[in-house]
């Protein structure tokens, strides 16, 4: 191999694992994961002159459209920002909507025009209502390690974001909270309405926690089920996730 083909090479991979890396950034909406842990990259090629194409997949025929369509036009947007594409190609497989699907993040053309005649609006509020459980769910991990530690749970709503212990699940929800436009700073509060942003109040603690607590338990649940069905329908490993590339 010569220096220059060494070196087109090398810039082939650079660019792999950044696509790879955006790939990282795109989440499924339910279950707040992204899609490389969760199996749902299937393929992903760069070429030397940049063009990537990525294929996804997901673990039935028959997920809900409006969740891959979000997948597909994110993965879409993450990819087409990373500098050195000049071409994408990003498709959905095995899907019974992935005609649609895929002719409408290629037109950009948004959910409702994809699905002209079947749906009634755009997702931003779907996405909304999902960064919202995030929230919940998050702030159970939080204070589940907190309350672990000895906190009383009685003491939660006086403390903010910066007193939960430093590590990936604060830094997770501080994320989440920043997408709704919600305080997120360490001398905000620790407990916040996801849909407002307002503290929450001592009277109303016992109810959120257990809301918090119900919200994370079922997007778990969700996650193993998920994951168990594409080990199902793929039961021979091939995706790049599964053989720990790029």
């Amino acid at each position: 191999m010569t220096a220059t083909t060494q070196a087109g090479a090398g810039r082939t991979g650079a660019l792999t694992a950044a696509v790879w890396s955006a790939l990282g950034t795109v989440r499924d909406p339910e279950l707040d994961e992204p899609l490389t842990e969760l199996g749902f990259v299937e393929r992903l090629e760069v070429s030397a002159t940049g063009r990537a194409v990525v294929r996804l997949r997901l673990p039935t025929y028959f997920c809900a459209p409006n969740f891959a369509f979000l997948m597909v036009a994110d993965a879409y947007d993450a990819v087409t920002a990373v500098p050195g594409v000049t071409e994408l190609d990003v498709a959905l497989q095995d899907h019974f909507a992935a005609e649609a699907i895929n002719t409408g993040v290629a037109a950009r053309a948004g959910f409702v025009a994809s699905f002209e005649g079947e749906a009634v609006d755009e997702l931003d509020s779907l996405r909304a209502d999902f960064v919202r459980k995030a929230v919940y769910a998050g702030t159970d991990r939080v204070c589940r390690a907190m309350l672990a530690a000895g906190t009383e749970a009685t003491r939660l709503p006086a403390l903010t974001l910066g007193d939960a212990p430093e590590g990936e699940d604060r830094e997770r929800l501080r994320a989440r909270r920043r997408e709704l436009g919600l305080p997120a700073g360490d001398g905000d509060p620790l407990l916040v309405d996801p849909r407002t942003g307002d503290p929450v109040a001592s009277e109303n603690l016992t109810r959120y926690l257990g809301f918090a607590r119900l919200t994370r338990t079922s997007q778990e649940a969700n996650s193993g089920v998920c994951r168990g069905m594409l080990r199902a329908r793929y039961p021979h490993p091939h995706s790049q996730h599964e053989e720990g590339r790029p």
